[in-house]
């Protein structure tokens, strides 16, 4: 099954995503091993869970550029929790706009290229199945 331009360009969001959440990762790690964190056991548990998030959404990349319907899925919830996670910077008493807003413009674009890749998946299955 070729793959559409709709589902290229999300598979390749998604994919920057993960390698952004993989070096936030890393950066986690230093801070941790140069002692800059406050609560050593709480330290590993994020790094780990921010590992297993970059790792789903390269999953999700590379399921999307397959045509796998759960890759989609699993894309639009990230991006939902990555919105989330905006609002959450753009509110409360340390706000930080310009974060919120580098952190809510590629979840934004990463949707809107999921929803049209769903629609795009959507008209390729025979009407008996729709």
């Amino acid at each position: 099954m070729t793959t559409t331009t709709a589902e290229r360009v999300a598979s390749a969001l998604l994919g920057l995503e993960g390698v952004t959440v993989f070096v936030l990762a890393g950066w986690q790690v230093v801070a941790l091993v140069t002692g800059d964190t406050d609560d050593a056991a709480s330290s590993v548990a994020l790094v780990v869970l921010t590992t297993i998030g970059a790792l789903a959404l390269v999953a999700f990349a590379v399921a999307v550029f397959l045509g796998h319907s759960w890759g989609r899925s699993g894309g639009i919830v990230a991006q939902l929790l990555i919105l989330a996670v905006a609002l959450g910077a753009a509110t409360g008493p340390t706000a930080a706009p310009a974060t919120a807003v580098a952190t809510a413009a590629p979840a934004v674009l990463a949707l809107v290229a999921l929803f049209t890749a769903v629609r795009r998946a959507a008209t390729r299955r025979p009407p008996e199945e729709r």
